[in-house]
């Protein structure tokens, strides 16, 4: 075997040590449960805007708590937070009446 492949592979392709294969596999179960978490208040708020559109305490709550779980799963996957993008919270308050007014 040449010395360039290692196991059938191309010296392109590197292998982890097991140090860095569990890094990457925690990271990776962090990013999973943070995109989780931000799809799950993000159904909620929906849900709460579309059936109780008045209820403004609790839309604040939940989106406050959607805006700050995209932007750790932003910050997780290396996205820098622009300061010129709309909170999530908003966009999709937005999209929930667009949603309302079609029915």
């Amino acid at each position: 075997m040449s010395p360039s492949r290692v196991a059938g592979r191309p010296s392109s392709m590197m292998r982890y040590s097991r140090a860095e294969h569990a890094r990457v596999q925690a990271l990776q179960n962090e990013v999973s449960r943070a995109e989780a978490d931000y799809q799950r208040l993000r159904a909620a708020y929906l849900e709460i805007a579309r059936n109780e559109p008045g209820h403004e305490v609790a839309l604040a709550m939940i989106g406050a708590d959607m805006d700050r779980a995209h932007a750790h799963l932003q910050a997780l996957i290396g996205l820098p937070r622009l300061p010129f993008t709309h909170e999530p919270s908003t966009v999709v308050r937005r999209e929930a009446q667009r949603q309302t007014e079609d029915h």
